[in-house]
């Protein structure tokens, strides 16, 4: 039986069962974002679970992963994820993960996984041109003093409007935001901690369309090129574009060095707070 809770990430405290299939997730204050008193599991993270579940079960890094996010699982629920391989070949792996609380089911998560032999690697993305994290100024929505998930990751602004400077200026020219993040608990790099940055795309509306705005991811995709070491990772988001009340946008994820890391997209159910 995998020891999940012995592993190196300690993201969240996966736990594994009887049956080798069959994880569950506890779902607590420190892996949750909202309002006080109806904080629920942040989405990155039920991916992140996920693809720390399939990888457990197959013994195989992830390719590819797809999470279609279909209810809410609040503080104190227990979220049972069940994986399954319907394919596994001799290099490559197609599997599925279904999180649920009881009978309701909260996300379903779509993955290929597996290494193939090759002489080729190469990135064309290119990590932006920017200044050191510690010359950007931290986003006060992620404070270390909150006991939510944001209280977890250090989030610096290097382009783009957040709190307050979202309400100015109307609509953004390029729907282009930069942050640099890093998780506080000096955490290794993994595909988990990666997924769980991707779920920032929602967080770049409001420059988008200069309105304290987000929204309730539909999906998250991740594609993973190469996970490095590294203690800062650079997100490079942008929105394409919002209508009939969704936004879409994409996000690239690169390494201190500028490796790319991953790659990201989602669909967002757009939602305007002011």
């Amino acid at each position: 039986m995998p020891d999940i809770a012995a592993s190196a990430d300690h993201l969240f405290d996966l736990q594994p069962t009887h049956n080798p299939n069959r994880y569950f997730l506890p779902v607590e204050d420190k892996l949750s974002v909202g309002p006080p008193g109806n904080l629920f599991l942040f989405g990155g993270v039920g991916l992140a679970s996920s693809i720390r579940a399939i990888e457990e079960t197959t013994g195989r890094p992830t390719v590819w992963a797809a999470a279609q996010y279909l209810s809410f699982a609040r503080v104190g629920d227990i979220v049972d994820l069940d994986v399954l391989v319907p394919v596994h070949g001799k290099y490559n792996t197609q599997a599925r993960v279904v999180g649920h609380v009881g009978d309701r089911e909260i996300f379903t998560v779509n993955a290929a996984l597996g290494e193939r032999p090759s002489e080729y690697s190469a990135q064309w993305a290119e990590k932006p041109d920017v200044v050191a994290p510690e010359d950007c100024a931290p986003v006060d929505h992620w404070r270390e003093d909150r006991d939510d998930l944001h209280g977890r990751i250090d989030v610096r602004v290097v382009k783009g409007r957040y709190g307050e400077e979202r309400k100015t200026g109307g609509l953004s020219e390029d729907g282009h935001v930069v942050l640099w993040a890093r998780m506080r608990e000096d955490l290794p790099m993994s595909s988990s901690a990666l997924a769980v940055m991707a779920d920032f795309v929602p967080s770049a509306i409001g420059n988008a369309i200069g309105r304290d705005a987000g929204g309730n991811s539909l999906d998250n995709t991740i594609r993973i090129r190469k996970i490095v070491e590294t203690e800062w990772v650079l997100l490079d988001i942008r929105i394409h574009g919002v209508h009939n009340g969704f936004a879409h946008g994409r996000m690239h994820l690169f390494a201190e060095n500028g490796e790319l890391m991953a790659s990201a997209s989602q669909s967002v159910i757009l939602r305007i707070r002011d």
